[in-house]
């Protein structure tokens, strides 16, 4: 399946959802405030969130009135102009060798994802290592080793209860001596409550920034996409202790919550990276607005 096809089945609940309201409130037909309060509600009811709705709302309504939109299909690209136009967040180029710093609270998939990123970059010809940064978790370390075999690249780990520093440490060592394209990081899970954990992340980034200044170092949170606007405030948390470049949205396909996209880079400008669609080693994939888009309206 191509990437457009395997969006767009991932995205059907959210399709669903958005979609056949949508065409409900269209098929009433003049464009009035009736219309306008119906839109808002099928957009903050896809926890697209309120603030965002609104901003796409006047957008589209400034627009309507300036084209002289009659039709639905006119409306309905209006609509998706003002919808990429929020996704269009200005990124740095993809440039190697890069160092991405996995981060998220418990259960969100990040081993996972980093199994499966590791399985797209490969894709694309890279040379990449794992480093098993969680040693918190009891059998961490394993799951990742499975990837890496699974992947056929290196894992570099110490101990169940080692400092998590140590084995970043190691690992981006490993790495410089061995010209990696790209150094994946995983953490354990970590939430407000567990400041040590906190504290332990921060040790992290100072040695990434530190022992290899430079890589493309970035630091990427994964969200499940089922938490809907719950994700904000993990976004929150996470930018002020180590600051957010990049989001990857797992579990896409089984929610009707796909509007939390916008919310997310509305909000914070930060930009999606990777996306989850399904259970397969291929089914994370780096972003595309414009399916997306497509893939929901």
């Amino acid at each position: 399946m191509g990437i457009f096809s395997k969006i767009f089945n991932g995205l059907k609940k959210t399709k669903d959802g958005i979609g056949n309201k949508l065409s409900m409130i269209f098929g009433a037909g003049e464009l009035d405030d009736e219309f306008f309060e119906e839109l808002e509600y099928v957009l903050i009811s896809s926890d697209i969130g309120s603030q965002t709705a609104n901003d796409i709302i006047e957008k589209v309504k400034k627009e309507a009135k300036k084209e002289h939109i009659k039709t639905i299909d006119g409306f309905k690209e209006l609509l998706r102009n003002a919808m990429k136009e929020i996704l269009s967040v200005e990124e740095t180029p993809e440039t190697y060798p890069e160092v991405i710093l996995v981060i998220g609270v418990n259960g969100v998939g990040k081993t996972t994802s980093i199994g499966k990123m590791t399985h797209y970059y490969k894709s694309i010809k890279k040379d990449v290592v794992m480093v098993a940064g969680d040693t918190f978790r009891a059998a961490a370390s394993e799951q990742l080793t499975e990837w890496a075999n699974r992947n056929n690249v290196r894992i570099i780990k110490q101990a169940e209860g080692a400092d998590s520093a140590s084995v970043v440490f190691d690992g981006i060592q490993s790495a410089k001596s061995k010209n990696t394209d790209v150094l994946l990081i995983d953490t354990a899970g970590r939430l407000h409550n567990k400041a040590n954990l906190m504290e332990e992340l921060k040790k992290i980034n100072r040695i990434v920034e530190r022992e290899w200044p430079e890589a493309n170092y970035k630091k990427y949170i994964v969200l499940d996409a089922t938490t809907g606007q719950n994700a904000l405030t993990q976004v929150e948390y996470f930018n002020e202790a180590v600051g957010i470049d990049g989001i990857i949205l797992t579990k896409l396909d089984g929610t009707s919550k796909g509007g939390v996209v916008l919310s997310i880079i509305n909000e914070y400008k930060v930009p999606i990276k990777f996306i989850g669609v399904g259970e397969g080693i291929d089914d994370l994939m780096p972003f595309n607005s414009e399916a997306f888009v497509k893939s929901i309206i």
